[in-house]
C-alpha cells in the first residue's frame, strides 16, 4: 500500500465512488481526500449523497462551491437554465447535436475542477488526484472533457504547473461504465448510497441519460441496480 497522499474528485456518483474505493485500497484511508465541488448543478442531492459515502469509508471531505463560474451558462444541468434536461440516451441526443456536446455538458467543467483540485492537493500534501472520467461520456463527443486526450493534456499541463510535484490519475478513462461497476462490486462499493441522477428530485427520474447509463451497466454485469425500485416507482 503507498503511503503517498492522494485526493479525490468526488461527487456521490457511481465513477467517482468507485475511485474514491480505488484510491483508499492503494493509498490508505488515512492518506486519501475525497473533494467535492458544488457548481450549480440541479442534481446537488449527490452531494448529500457524497458525505453519506464519505462517512462509510470514514474520510473528511472537502468541500468547495465554484456556482459563479457557471452563471452565464445556458447548459440544462444547471440551476440558472431554462432549459430541459433531456430524456433519452445520450446516443439519441447525440443524433441532434451535429457533432457537438449534448446539452447537459457544462464548459469544460473537468478542466476547472482538476485545476481547483491542482491547487488544493498541492496545498495538502498530496502528490495525486484522481477523478472518474470515463470511456462512455467521452463517446461522440458528449462530454469532450472526459476523453482521453483531454486527460494527457490536462494531466502534463498539471504535472508541469505543480514543478513536477502532481500527477494525475483518470484510471477509467478508457473503460466503460460496466466496467467500473465489475470493479466497485470487487471493491464492495456502496452503490446503494450512491446519486446518478440529473434532476434535482428525491428520486432517480429514470429517463435522463445517466440513469440511463447507470441502469444499463449494472444490467451488463448481471445484477440490479440497488435504485431499481426507486427508479421503478418514480
Amino acid at each position: 500500500m503507498s503511503s503517498t497522499k492522494a485526493l479525490v474528485l468526488f461527487s456521490g456518483g457511481v465513477d467517482s465512488t468507485t475511485c474514491l474505493a480505488l484510491a483508499i485500497k492503494k493509498h490508505g484511508v488515512e492518506n486519501v481526500i475525497p473533494l467535492s465541488v458544488y457548481y450549480g448543478q440541479r442534481h446537488a442531492t449527490e452531494l448529500k449523497m457524497a458525505q453519506k459515502i464519505a462517512e462509510h469509508y470514514g474520510v473528511n471531505p472537502i468541500s468547495i462551491n465554484l456556482s459563479e463560474m457557471f452563471k452565464n451558462s445556458s447548459c440544462s444541468l444547471l440551476t440558472g437554465s431554462n432549459e430541459n434536461i433531456p430524456k433519452e440516451s445520450y446516443e439519441e441526443q447525440l443524433k441532434q447535436t451535429g457533432g457537438k456536446p449534448v446539452s447537459t455538458y457544462v464548459p469544460f467543467r473537468n478542466g476547472l475542477f482538476l485545476a481547483a483540485a491542482a491547487s488544493i492537493a498541492l496545498s495538502n500534501g498530496c502528490s495525486v488526484i484522481y477523478y472518474g472520467a470515463h470511456r462512455d461520456d467521452a463517446a461522440g463527443n458528449a462530454y469532450p472533457d472526459c476523453s482521453e486526450e483531454f486527460n494527457n493534456a490536462m494531466s502534463r499541463a498539471i504535472y508541469l504547473g505543480s514543478g513536477n510535484q502532481l500527477t494525475v490519475e483518470a484510471p477509467f478513462v478508457g473503460k466503460t461504465k460496466a466496467d467500473i461497476i465489475k470493479l466497485g462490486i470487487e471493491l464492495y462499493v456502496p452503490y446503494e448510497l450512491t446519486w446518478s441522477c440529473y434532476e434535482g428530485g428525491d428520486r432517480p427520474c429514470g429517463k435522463c441519460g445517466t440513469c440511463i447509463d447507470r441502469r444499463r451497466a449494472f444490467q451488463i454485469n448481471g445484477i440490479q441496480d440497488p435504485l431499481e425500485k426507486t427508479y421503478s416507482e418514480a
